[in-house]
C-alpha cells in the first residue's frame, strides 16, 4: 500500500509524533496504519523505559478549577528547556483536564485515562518522550472538592496553590497568592504536629540554657520564641503579604471567613538533582 500524505497526517493525529517518524513507521509497515501505530507505541515504550531512570527535577505545576472542584498537578522533565516547550505544556494541560474529568485515585491510575480520542495518558507520555528526548514523569496531584469553594493561584508554571475557603473570590485568591509567596507549612497551630513542636522546643531550650539567665527568664524566653516560630510556619499567624500590619488570621476574622486547607506545589521541591562538575570529570578522564 502506498504511503500517502493523508495516511501520515492521520497517524500524526493518532500518535502525536513527528511527520518523519510517522512516515518511517508507515513505510516499514507497508502503509498499514494500525501496524504502524502499534510499532510506534512499542518504540515509544522502549524509549520511555530507557529514559525512566533519569532524574526529572524540572517541569511544571498546573492548576485547574471547575466550580467547587480543583486539581493541582506536577509533571516533571529533565530540563527547563523542555518544560517550556509547547508540546510539554499541551501534554500537561491535557493531563490536568483528564484528572479533573475522571478523578483518578492515584498517580498510577492516571496512565490509563483517555487524553484524546485515540490516546491514553501513558501513550501520549511515551510519544512526548520520543519527541523531546527527555524523561517525562507525572509526579503528584491532589483534588479538592469543596462546598465552600476553591481558589487558585499560579506563579508562572513553577508554583501552584489551591485554597479551600469560604472567603469571597478576591480574598481567597489573595490568600492563595500569599501561600505561593510566603510558603506556610500549616494552616494554624492546631495543625502543627506535636513532635514538630517538641523538636523545635528542644532546640530553643538548648540555645537558652547557654544564656546563663535564671530559669524563670529562660522559660519566658523559650515560650516567646516558640510562639514566634509557630506564627512563622502557620498561615493564620503570618503577616499578610499585601498588608504587613495584619495577619492572615486577622484578615479572615474581620471578613467573618475561614480557611479549611491549602495545597502548595513547587516544581522539583524535594528532588535531589545531580550537579555535574565537568572540570572534575575532565580531570578524572585525563588522569585515567
Amino acid at each position: 500500500m502506498a504511503v500517502t500524505a493523508s495516511l501520515v497526517k492521520e497517524l500524526r493525529e493518532r500518535t502525536g509524533s513527528g511527520m518523519m517518524e510517522c512516515k518511517k513507521a508507515l513505510v516499514e509497515c507497508n502503509g498499514d496504519i494500525e501496524a504502524a501505530a502499534e510499532l510506534m507505541r512499542m518504540s515509544g515504550a522502549a524509549k520511555a523505559d530507557k529514559k525512566s531512570s533519569r532524574v526529572t527535577a524540572d517541569g511544571a505545576v498546573m492548576v485547574s478549577v471547575d466550580g467547587n472542584t480543583a486539581v493541582i498537578l506536577e509533571i516533571n522533565s529533565e530540563t527547563d528547556f523542555v518544560a517550556k516547550d509547547s508540546n510539554f505544556q499541551t501534554f500537561a494541560d491535557r493531563v490536568v483536564k483528564a484528572i479533573l474529568s475522571h478523578k483518578p485515585a492515584s498517580v498510577e491510575a492516571i496512565s490509563g485515562l483517555p487524553i484524546s480520542d485515540s490516546q491514553t495518558v501513558e501513550e501520549a507520555r511515551q510519544a512526548l518522550i520520543s519527541k523531546v528526548g527527555e524523561n517525562i514523569q507525572i509526579r503528584r496531584f491532589e483534588i479538592i472538592e469543596s462546598a465552600e469553594g476553591v481558589a487558585s493561584y499560579s506563579h508562572g508554571s513553577r508554583i501552584g496553590v489551591l485554597v479551600e475557603s469560604d472567603a469571597d473570590e478576591v480574598m481567597a485568591r489573595d490568600i492563595a497568592m500569599h501561600v505561593a509567596a510566603v510558603n506556610p507549612q500549616y494552616v494554624d497551630e492546631s495543625a502543627v504536629p506535636v513532635e514538630f513542636v517538641e523538636k523545635e522546643k528542644a532546640i530553643l531550650i538548648a540555645q537558652a540554657q547557654d544564656s546563663g539567665k535564671p530559669a524563670e527568664i529562660i522559660e519566658k524566653m523559650i515560650q516567646g520564641r516558640l510562639n514566634k516560630f509557630l506564627a512563622e510556619v502557620t498561615l493564620l499567624g503570618q503577616p499578610f503579604v499585601k498588608d504587613q500590619d495584619q495577619t492572615v488570621g486577622k484578615l479572615l476574622s474581620n471578613a467573618n471567613s475561614s480557611i479549611t486547607r491549602f495545597v502548595r506545589y513547587e516544581v522539583g521541591e524535594g528532588i535531589e538533582k545531580k550537579v555535574e562538575d565537568f572540570a572534575a570529570e575532565v580531570a578524572s578522564q585525563l588522569k585515567s
